[in-house]
């Protein structure tokens, strides 16, 4: 066993788990990480309460109770996800108490079907924080064209924001901008900045799998030597933007506000194809100022075998551009890979979340109590 979680913390990463379920919660292991493996944060998205709510480790009694009351799925499925998330809240409140409410958050996404439509999306992020009830929850809101005046809106209302489904680097871009719009409404209403958190997810995986899977079918040796690079390079020139967003006048003068910066969260960094290191996508993304939320696998991974050399970001900007350039050059439209994974993101949370409402309506019909 290494310290490798002990020394990715103290290069400045965040480590969060990307899993919740009720068991986890009840059982006591989610404390134990904190306590243990140095996990200061949790995201939950809607293939993960699928997972969670279709295994019934816990929720039986709800469910019996929810179908005693005839309530309908949707209701349900909210009760069921919000009551996970603020117990998992209270017991990461000492974290977030103790870093001034940097960490210490669990995240929670608006309706995925939602993610098209920017006035739906701000009424469910206030109606989700309203529900859940806690400081230290982030509303998760997809980084769509319509996600980001919706960013804007409910940061200036002071609500706490966690940006998923990032994949260019644009639209990181457009992200922060939305996140500093949002303050500065904030500011202009009053509102106290320093209350206010935010992160932007970064997704890293998936760019390796749709990219690699693009130059496989090419066949070529210069095309093999880009495999598994990409999704580092796109990852290291968003920290780049990052740096760059927080130097500027417009970030200085929010931060002498009070504001706090956003924090490039690395997300999908379960590595999907068994011919790279489990755990590169947190070996290799090393840098301060960052979260990185992690599946089990891949937290367990890191602190057996885990090596961390330190920043592993700041430095390598000119090799990151260079590999999406040759990417470019063999025919790979960057845009193109991007804007297709947005697009299957949302799909595929719609997909889960559609999946958690059917199988919990089956689950409330057959506790349903029968008539007469």
């Amino acid at each position: 066993m290494t310290d490798a979680l002990k020394r990715l913390s103290e290069e400045g990463v965040a480590i969060w788990l990307d899993d919740l379920s009720r068991r986890r919660i009840t059982s006591g292991a989610l404390g134990e990480l904190l306590d243990q493996q140095h996990v200061v944060g949790v995201t939950t998205n809607p293939a993960i309460f699928q997972k969670a709510i279709s295994a019934g480790d816990g929720y039986e009694q709800q469910l019996a109770d929810l179908a005693e009351r005839r309530v309908g799925v949707e209701e349900a499925v909210r009760m069921i996800t919000t009551a996970d998330v603020r117990d998992a809240c209270d017991v990461l409140r000492p974290v977030y108490e103790a870093t001034g409410g940097r960490d210490g958050r669990v995240s929670i996404e608006v309706d995925p079907r939602l993610a098209h439509n920017t006035a739906a999306t701000v009424a469910e992020a206030k109606q989700l924080a309203w529900l859940v009830e806690r400081p230290n929850t982030l509303i998760k809101i997809p980084a769509t064209r319509a996600g980001l005046p919706a960013i804007t809106e409910v940061i200036s209302r002071g609500i706490s924001v966690n940006v998923t489904l990032i994949f260019s680097l644009q639209r990181y871009r457009e992200v922060m901008d939305a996140y500093m719009s949002g303050l500065e409404q904030a500011r202009a209403k009053g509102l106290e900045l320093s209350s206010i958190h935010s992160v932007a997810s970064f997704f890293v995986s998936r760019v390796d799998t749709e990219i690699d899977k693009r130059l496989d079918a090419m066949g070529t040796e210069e095309a093999a030597a880009l495999r598994g690079r990409a999704a580092l390079a796109n990852a290291r020139l968003a920290y780049q933007a990052y740096e760059e967003v927080v130097a500027s006048d417009r970030w200085q003068a929010l931060a002498q506000a009070g504001a706090n910066a956003q924090r490039p969260l690395w997300a999908s960094t379960g590595v999907k194809d068994p011919a790279y290191p489990d755990t590169l996508y947190v070996t290799e993304l090393v840098a301060p100022h960052t979260v990185n939320t992690m599946p089990e696998a891949t937290l367990e991974a890191t602190e057996d075998h885990g090596e961390i050399t330190g920043d592993t970001v700041r430095g390598t900007y000119g090799q990151a551009r260079a590999d999406l350039d040759a990417l470019e050059k063999l025919g790979i439209s960057y845009d193109e890979v991007v804007e297709l994974l947005e697009k299957e993101g949302v799909e595929k949370f719609e997909t889960a979340w559609t999946d958690l409402l059917t199988s919990t309506e089956a689950e409330l019909k057959r506790l349903a109590p029968r008539e007469g």
